[in-house]
């Protein structure tokens, strides 16, 4: 019988376990908290076929040992591929930000032009779950974080997009050309017969393209496939839709908007279906999601914003005078862009979590005022101290949830749940 490890319990390491099973593998379930110990599972690594890691799993010294043997390693998201029906067809996101909604909008889109369709990967459940559902599908949406794609052999999606690249992840990699790179093995085994949306705004993501690949090529500052201008979308220069009919708003999702307008092109979705999809559909949870509304003061969830550009990009998307919520787990990159804005649009932070002292030290050298700096640790105590001020309060915390949370909805629950008992 073939053995296997699958390392780490998390969703995507029990999917793996339960997929292997079914084609027959026995499975050695590794977790130092929910499983045998790495130190106890060494012993197993001279019996077994292949390895999968969790994405959450660092390169520790277990995983290098099964490396330096010469062990198939690879990730959930390559197992999966292996045995999915490649009668269907896989449309794959990646990028630092907009993942998720780009992700469960082209998934809406799909489902209201009739087509079987779900999604999986860093959203929903693993790819492996949907691979053993055994359902006949036209298509999965995969959001696929680095860690997902740090192992890929064979994996190849027929629509495959990177939405941006801005630093982030740098507790994990050595550096930002090691987190880019892992990025762009979305495409590693994609030819001419696929497509790949490119975000020709993006300097990190122009310098390392390099494929012989169909495009569709999008932009918000130059004319392209899909661009905006003037207040405008055009699609093959032909003005489309005014950004005040869309239901998402920023201009962080008209760049998501542009993605979704690639796929639904690639496809040869009907235009006038997609217009009125795009001027109805919902926002998110936990996306800049206006939640609540008390007296003057309106409450925005945005726990999705786990890194600083996506918590730039929603400060920006308000006037002065913000009220700010952020902080969480140290990912040790450059925090003094977040707090360069910080001084100049919002009015009052509150800080949370392992870097808020760290903000508040940048926040003080930036000559931010030290009254206007709330360092209080947790969102119990943030919520017991805010004050209806006739403001918008935005809690978008710039940095990943896992030093206080399971996740970042968790969080965002956790955060609504408060306020709504305070102020409700």
């Amino acid at each position: 019988m073939l053995k296997a490890i699958v390392y780490g319990a998390g969703k995507s390491g029990l999917g793996a376990k339960k997929l292997l099973e079914k084609q027959g593998y026995e499975v050695i379930l590794v977790d130092d908290k929910n499983g045998i110990s790495s130190q106890k599972a060494i012993k197993y690594l001279d019996e077994i076929d292949i390895f999968i890691k969790s994405p959450g799993i660092p390169y520790n010294d277990f995983v290098k040992l099964a490396i330096d043997k010469n062990i198939n390693l690879i990730d959930e998201i390559e197992l999966a591929y292996m045995y999915m029906n490649k009668n269907t067809k896989i449309i794959a996101i990646t990028g630092t930000n907009g993942k998720t909604t780009v992700t469960s909008k082209i998934k809406e889109l799909l489902e209201y032009n009739s087509y079987k369709v779900k999604y999986a990967g860093n959203i929903g459940i693993s790819f492996s779950e949907i691979v053993l559902e055994g359902k006949d599908l036209d298509y999965i949406v995969l959001e696929l974080s680095s860690y997902q794609l740090e192992n890929i052999k064979t994996f190849k999606p027929y629509i495959s997009m990177i939405i941006n690249l801005t630093p982030d992840h740098m507790n994990r990699y050595s550096s930002l050309d090691e987190y880019y790179n892992a990025k762009f093995n979305i495409y590693k085994n994609c030819n001419n017969t696929d497509y790949f949306i490119l975000n020709i705004d993006d300097n990190e993501i122009m310098t390392r393209f390099n494929k012989n690949i169909n495009l569709k090529k999008i932009s918000l500052e130059n004319e392209a496939d899909i661009y905006y201008k003037n207040n405008y979308i055009f699609i093959n220069k032909e003005m489309y839709i005014n950004k005040n009919n869309l239901s998402l708003k920023g201009i962080h999702n008209i760049q998501n908007i542009l993605f979704i307008i690639s796929v639904s092109e690639i496809l040869g979705l009907d235009r006038k279906k997609l217009k009125v999809f795009l001027e109805t559909t919902n926002t998110l949870e936990h996306r800049m999601e206006e939640f609540f509304k008390k007296e003057d003061t309106l409450f925005i969830n945005d726990s999705k914003g786990t890194n600083i550009d996506s918590t730039i990009k929603a400060i920006e998307a308000f006037e002065k005078d913000l009220i700010l919520i952020t902080g969480g787990k140290d990912k040790k990159v450059d925090l003094y862009p977040l707090c360069k804005i910080i001084k100049n649009k919002v009015k009052k932070v509150y800080l949370i979590g392992e870097t808020a002292d760290i903000l508040e030290e940048i926040l003080l050298e930036l000559e931010y005022k030290k009254e206007n700096i709330k360092n209080l640790k947790t969102i119990e105590k943030v919520v017991d101290n805010l004050k209806l001020e006739s403001e918008i309060v935005l809690f978008s915390p710039a940095h990943s949830s896992f030093d206080q949370f399971k996740n970042f909805e968790e969080r965002g629950k956790i955060f609504k749940e408060l306020i709504l008992q305070k102020f409700n």
